[in-house]
């Protein structure tokens, strides 16, 4: 039986570090797999790869092992695409994020994406193309509103540094890949092998940013892994047996 809840997906969701590195001993967590590599693109991408590819392969098995519990379906996300679950309901969660989007050329190979998911998943929810993103830093998240103007005066000084990051110092995403798991689907990526600066440094340099001003960043989960949402499940029967996942 698919689980339903009224929290983040995510919350139930295991996001697990599978590159084999170690990130508690580090100030910066995105620090660990830099020193990890030697600070060497090739591996950066390699550690990417065999994260994005161990878990699509350990959630494939999941999906389809006699035991599975069923789907884990986004009540939350339901109750805001369908008003007459829970007339009224409000969102509590609010959450602090700097995004990245992507470009054209993504956007439209996920828009085709999403089309092939539709006919297979009917009643899949899809991530509308201008909310479409790869979360570059999260600072905080699922907290109530008066949580987060403090967080953004505090981080004023260096907002326009990190708003302006990605332009200054470039980093680029290749080798498109659709990952999953129980809750989600998305396009993932990995950084490219012979530039020097990574999306993985990018990151590195946007915590350290905001780590400087004093502000925690409670980030859910630091893996290596870039990676755009298509859709979520929030509703259950068109996967609800294992015919029907294997069909899918």
């Amino acid at each position: 039986m698919a689980s339903v809840l009224l929290e983040s997906a995510d919350a139930k969701n295991s996001f697990v570090d599978l590159s084999g590195v170690d990130s508690s001993a580090f100030s910066n967590p995105y620090d660990a797999l830099i020193e990890a590599c030697n600070d060497d693109s090739a591996l950066l991408q390699e550690k990417y790869s065999n994260h994005r590819q161990t878990r699509n392969a350990q959630q494939k098995a999941n999906l389809l092992s006699p035991t599975f519990p069923g789907l884990i379906l986004d009540g939350i996300l339901l109750r805001r695409v369908d008003p007459t679950v829970s007339p009224g309901y409000i969102d509590p969660r609010n959450s602090l994020v700097f995004w990245g989007r992507p470009p054209p050329h993504v956007r439209t190979l996920a828009a085709t994406i999403q089309a092939k998911l539709k006919q297979i998943s009917p009643r899949i929810w899809l991530m509308p193309p201008e909310n479409m993103h790869i979360t570059l830093l999260e600072i905080t998240h699922s907290r109530p509103p008066s949580a987060i103007p403090p967080l953004i005066k505090a981080l004023s000084p260096v907002i326009p540094t990190i708003i302006s990051a990605p332009t200054k110092s470039p980093s680029r995403l290749i080798k498109p890949l659709v990952s999953f798991d129980a809750a989600a689907i998305a396009l993932s990526f990995v950084p490219v092998a012979n530039e020097k600066y990574s999306y993985h440094h990018l990151r590195r340099d946007l915590f350290a940013l905001t780590a400087g001003t004093g502000v925690e960043v409670g980030s859910r989960y630091v893996v290596p892994s870039a990676h755009a949402t298509l859709g979520r499940f929030i509703y259950a029967e068109d996967h609800d047996s294992r015919e029907k996942m294997e069909r899918s």
